[in-house]
């Protein structure tokens, strides 16, 4: 019994030894994300984002925070995860250093936290995306990045460069010329500078392919309003706050909808 026993309890320490060690099948690798569609939704929560500052519905430094993080994830990508399962003495070492980190972490954080501003970061501020000049240079080695291209048109627009911003958004409209994101974008561009007819065309083309479209809608009601059509800005905003009533501008258009069905007596 004695030798049975010895021989089991050799066997299990055998097995804890080597199999960290033993040959695992790996399933099939999946085709890796691509790093455009990160892109993309970023432009795409960046678009609406921007609606929500201009229709004063989000604070100054939510929106700086928010925006830096939104384009930190979509530029800067994580490593992958590591498969392959670590051996017993990685995972003592990885344990040793976490209890090390929960340690520092207990003694410094609630320091740092007590001395920070309301509403600051508890460690510190966000990290930013990417700057201009590496938008350009990635547009440049990828123009036909539609991506790319688009995040660069709406920095442009964030800098105040409406000429290079309309530019990049017409050269992604000549990859694509049905780019809703494009179209938008160059219609919010055309609207701010009161080039309200323009801004029209290009809505128009939006809903020719999205009908109920929140940014069309929304940019159509508000160059018309802005040319004093009222009732095309009423029948339009009439479409806009049913589909969208949770749209980040839907605050700002509803005292102006009102005015605008006043105008008309309605």
């Amino acid at each position: 019994m004695t030798i049975a026993l010895i021989l089991v309890f050799l066997a299990l320490g055998a097995i804890a030894v080597l199999s960290p060690y033993r040959v695992r099948r790996l399933p099939w690798p999946t085709d890796p994300p691509d790093a455009r569609d990160d892109v993309a939704r970023a432009v795409s929560s960046l678009r609406d984002l921007e609606f929500a500052r201009a229709a004063g519905t989000i604070a100054p430094a939510d929106y700086a925070r928010l925006r830096g993080t939104l384009e930190s994830g979509a530029f800067n990508r994580a490593p992958a995860d590591a498969r392959a399962p670590a051996p017993v003495r990685t995972l003592l070492i990885a344990a040793l250093i976490a209890s090390v980190a929960a340690a520092v972490a207990t003694v410094t954080l609630p320091r740092e936290a007590g001395d920070r501003a309301p509403g600051a970061p508890v460690t510190g501020s966000v990290p930013s995306g990417p700057s201009l000049a590496s938008l350009e240079a990635r547009a440049k080695a990828s123009p036909r990045d539609i991506p790319t291209q688009l995040a660069l048109a709406d920095e442009y627009a964030q800098e105040g460069r409406a000429r290079d911003a309309i530019a990049t958004y017409q050269a992604v409209l000549a990859l694509d010329k049905d780019s809703v994101a494009a179209l938008d974008g160059l219609a919010l561009i055309l609207v701010q500078s009161n080039e309200n007819d323009g801004a029209l065309v290009a809505l128009d083309r939006v809903l020719a392919l999205r009908p109920r479209d929140p940014d069309a809608l929304f940019l159509k009601g508000l160059a018309l309003y802005k040319k004093q059509d009222w009732k095309g800005a009423v029948d339009v905003w009439t479409i806009y706050l049913d589909v969208g009533e949770f749209h980040p501008a839907a605050d700002m258009v509803r005292p102006l909808y009102a005015d605008a069905r006043s105008r008309i007596g309605r």
